[in-house]
């Protein structure tokens, strides 16, 4: 009881960042002059040092004149700049250094990260350097990488859960949709400019709106020496990027709405339900809560699995919540028995009703939900080169202290806080339902019909 009640206020507090910010055990957090929040994570299984730059961009920064080149701008990270003036040096030094680089682009996290071996540290760190501070965004890199990034999209368009996912966005999201968009839109993917992309590097690209993560068979001390002397000289913006430009908050659903989109791909129809949920802003107990709640309905013995799968009204039916600071979505994802298509959307309905009963699921469930999160996120800590990711992602989405108390706060659930998540976000709230088929299935099954 007493932990529940401490987790409970902990997460009702406002998501400020400490001074000096808790972080687990052999985790080291350091703030550069210049506003660039540094943590080394000594960890020492393998004789490899990760390095990983994570910025506060992504789609939620884009308006539709933007929407997808914080895509591309990532894409173009690994091109050329000062230092490594043609994408062959800069490749050419990857091997040198014996990197393994990527980067990601989401809704509110870019970042990108290179692992080598333990002795490159100074060197990687100065490669990072480089290509986080100098790109030069040549019109010939520009022209090759375009193409690049368009066609992931349109290998996208070619999964008919993408076009339904596209699809269902646009009334979830409604005028704002590009925001919760990372892939974009092509005609400004294939139209972007090198003085677009200095509009984002100027705006976001900052020491201030910036974590430097280093991971691995590293001495913090030397690390944190190593990043002021390379990064120190990196100018603030001395204003807060998220402030000046503030993100715009989304309209709330008004009425629930349904789609059903006919395509050829489509071999199998695939259903998607849609609401808007918590953020770490405004109600991190809820996030949390349908965390615990989402995985116990993916336990083979809840109702919902026994329901649906069991019975053969589908093959799956996943119920998922996307931490977020700004709106996380809840969706339900199903791929039904294409003979028994009604059936199946009707007893999502029904069991969807029931989710708020005090028997739709066991204290024993809701045991097993929370033992399966604190395992999970054991199993993430067994990969050093993926600690700092994990860490990333929670700076941009929550913070520190959400992340370090992530599998205490999921143990001090209780049935009052799912059914006070489910209250406000799920049961009688407006959603956005959709329905991918085939046009030659949907002329037997006249989904239409039923599916409204």
């Amino acid at each position: 009881m007493k932990l529940t009640k401490c987790i409970y206020l902990l997460l009702c507090l406002p998501l400020i960042g400490l001074a000096q910010p808790r972080l687990p055990k052999g985790y080291f957090w350091k703030k550069l002059p210049n506003g660039l929040e540094v943590v080394v994570i000594e960890n020492s299984k393998v004789p490899l040092a990760t390095i990983e730059i994570a910025v506060k961009n992504g789609a939620y920064t884009e308006g539709p004149e933007f929407s997808g080149l914080s895509h591309l701008f990532e894409h173009m990270f690994f091109k050329a700049n000062k230092e490594y003036p043609s994408q062959e040096k800069f490749l050419k030094r990857t091997q040198e250094l014996g990197a393994i680089w990527n980067g990601t682009t989401a809704e509110e996290r870019v970042n990108y990260f290179f692992t080598f071996d333990k002795d490159s540290l100074q060197a990687g760190l100065k490669f990072m350097n480089a290509a986080i501070r100098y790109p030069l965004y040549r019109v010939e890199d520009m022209a090759k990488e375009r193409p690049v990034v368009d066609g992931e999209f349109q290998r996208n368009e070619s999964d008919p859960g993408f076009q339904l996912w596209y699809e269902c966005q646009k009334k979830l999201w409604g005028d704002l949709v590009t925001r919760k968009n990372p892939i974009g839109d092509h005609n400004i993917i294939n139209t972007a400019t090198p003085e677009k992309m200095m509009v984002i590097k100027n705006k976001y690209y900052l020491p201030n709106n910036s974590l430097l993560v280093v991971c691995g068979d590293v001495s913090h001390d030397n690390a944190f020496a190593l990043v002021e002397q390379i990064f120190g000289s990196w100018e603030s913006s001395g204003f807060d990027p998220i402030t000046k430009y503030p993100i715009p908050e989304f309209a709330p659903l008004t009425k629930t709405e349904y789609l059903i989109k006919e395509s050829s791909i489509a071999e199998t129809p695939y259903l998607n339900y849609w609401w808007q949920g918590p953020d770490t802003r405004n109600d991190s107990v809820s996030t949390i809560a349908a965390d615990v709640f989402n995985t116990i309905l993916g336990l083979n013995s809840s109702k919902w699995q026994q329901a649906l799968v069991n019975t053969g009204l589908a093959s799956s039916a996943g119920v998922n919540y996307q931490t977020s600071k700004y709106v996380g979505p809840v969706n339900i994802n199903v791929v039904p028995n294409p003979t028994k298509l009604k059936e199946c959307t009707d007893e999502i309905l029904k069991q969807i009703s029931q989710w708020q009963n005090d028997d739709y699921f066991t204290d024993e469930q809701l045991e097993d939900a929370k033992q399966t999160l604190r395992r999970n996120n054991l199993r993430q800590l067994e990969k050093p080169s993926s600690l700092p990711g994990q860490l990333t992602y929670w700076w941009c989405s929550a913070s520190y202290e959400f992340y370090v108390d992530y599998v205490n706060s999921c143990k001090a659930m209780t049935r009052a806080d799912i059914k006070r998540y489910l209250s406000k976000y799920i049961t009688n709230k407006p959603y956005v339902a959709g329905l991918i088929i085939s046009p030659e299935a949907n002329k037997t099954i006249k989904a239409g019909s039923f599916f409204k």
